[in-house]
């Protein structure tokens, strides 16, 4: 039976204009019919826009609730081992629902930091159990990694020195044997066949270069020219990663395209330090750019050259990386402080907000392998979002454009429903398919529970802070 959205206002798309007073059918997860001059001329008033792309993200606990603050990237993706998941279930369902009331049809999960509680698989298996019952749709990836598990080198001289126990205690949680690059595509083929379908796109994952063996980068990329498999991967994040590559890869990007590494499967996560000629590759072989405004002032990674990787080319679409502004998931704000940083200067502009929410939600797509282009038409998936145009335009002095009042002031507060393949999975602020506030309240008591088995390592963390500190600022030090 198809299902009425009655819209004050519908927005199609950067081309079109919106459509005031329609009502939008959709029935078998698409949209079967937009009636114009259909819909209410009284009573609330809504404004339905095409649901939102989180086409970057972890699926895991919030940050800053294990003291992992103001620290850049290289130390506090050691400190965020005391948020691994003590419950992949939960833990993916708090993430995943945390997206779906902020108005997302799709995230991204780059699973980089497996519970070992479970069989990889079935952890998979645990994370799409989550991602059904939210009702959203994911692209799965497990991160891998078979090199520099602690610095981007040789990690004697952050060790070296450290009582023994204390350097056991390091080594225990973050050195282990690599898995070869055979095996990571044997487990990525059995995830895919445990959980791939309409809803779930799995995709490969390398960490980043400075992580990944050439022999591993070149297995990924064979795999993914042969089956058609996507590709997400970090580049170029942070400033040490961009001495990195200088002192030991100078060619990286050129290497990647000639391995055919880049191509228009991939996404790449975060590109700050990314020169002009590497965009222009980028942009060249069709690759997203994933862009995660706060998740980089976070961590001091820098600003990323957004607006000239938009000029040259390249396919720009928005993350939360699981560090949004406020650490409440809220890609709405996300993408406003994208155009706000990167929309232009003065009088010249690099889009309009209107282009810019729909480039999102259309590479985002691509990147999650989401069907359709994410436009509000007939035959497209029923994937949209309705924001309170009440709360919206509250003062209602004038008309003014609904996209461009978002793009001042919207936040998740103002979504009012969430529709994903034509399920409402978010009502009012509530996820329908799980109980948000009870799912964090358990997984809250787990953590609390679970984190004096951390002790050790949290004695030890000082001082290994401050040795990471000193490693690369003396061994990576930006030309």
């Amino acid at each position: 039976m198809a299902t009425e959205m009655p819209a004050t206002s519908l927005f199609r798309g950067p081309d079109r204009d919106a459509s005031d007073n329609v009502v939008l059918r959709h029935d078998g997860g698409l949209i079967t019919e937009i009636s114009e001059g259909a819909g209410p001329a009284s009573g609330p008033r809504s404004f339905v826009i095409p649901a939102f792309i989180n086409a970057h993200d972890h699926a895991r606990a919030t940050a800053s609730s294990f003291g992992a603050v103001g620290m850049p990237l290289e130390s506090w993706i050691l400190r965020t081992v005391l948020g691994t998941p003590i419950d992949p279930y939960l833990t993916a369902a708090s993430a995943l629902a945390r997206s779906a009331r902020a108005g997302c049809a799709a995230m991204m999960l780059h699973y980089t930091r497996p519970s070992g509680t479970m069989p990889l698989v079935d952890e998979a298996r645990a994370v799409a159990k989550a991602a059904s019952d939210v009702g959203i749709r994911i692209a799965f990836a497990i991160a891998v990694r078979d090199r520099n598990p602690i610095v981007y080198g040789d990690a004697e001289p952050v060790l070296s020195g450290l009582p023994s126990d204390d350097r056991r205690t390091i080594e225990e949680l973050f050195v282990r044997a690599p898995m070869s690059p055979k095996d990571y595509i044997d487990l990525t083929d059995a995830v895919a066949a445990a959980i791939a379908g309409p809803m779930v796109d799995v995709q490969l994952g390398p960490a980043g270069v400075q992580w990944c063996s050439r022999p591993l980068l070149e297995a990924v990329a064979e795999n993914s020219a042969r089956t058609g498999r996507r590709v997400h991967m970090h580049l170029l994040e942070t400033t040490y990663q961009r001495a990195w590559a200088d002192q030991n890869f100078p060619d990286m990007v050129r290497w990647l395209r000639d391995t055919g590494f880049l191509s228009e499967r991939l996404t790449l996560a975060h590109c700050v330090h990314a020169r002009p000629d590497e965009l222009e590759m980028i942009a060249a072989s069709g690759a997203r750019v994933v862009t995660n405004f706060s998740s980089n002032m976070h961590l001091r990674s820098g600003l990323a050259p957004i607006a000239a990787a938009h000029k040259c080319g390249c396919a720009i679409a928005v993350g939360v990386d699981g560090l949004a502004l406020d650490e409440d998931d809220d890609i709405l704000r996300e993408m406003r402080l994208v155009q706000m940083v990167h929309g232009g200067l003065g009088f010249r502009s690099t889009w309009t907000p209107a282009e810019m929410f729909a480039l999102a939600i259309r590479n985002g797509r691509r990147a999650t392998g989401a069907p359709g282009c994410g436009e509000l038409a007939v035959g497209s998936p029923a994937d949209f979002v309705v924001i309170d145009l009440d709360r919206l335009d509250r003062d209602q002095i004038m008309p003014v454009d609904p996209m461009a009042l978002l793009f001042a002031r919207g936040n998740a507060s103002l979504v009012k429903k969430v529709v994903v393949a034509g399920r409402t999975i978010a009502r009012d602020g509530a996820c329908t398919g799980v109980d948000l506030p009870a799912v964090e309240r358990e997984l809250r008591a787990k953590y609390r529970a679970n984190v004096g088995h951390f002790a050790k390592f949290q004695r030890v963390w000082q001082p290994l802070s401050e040795r990471l500190s000193g490693w690369f600022e003396q061994q990576l030090t930006c030309q």
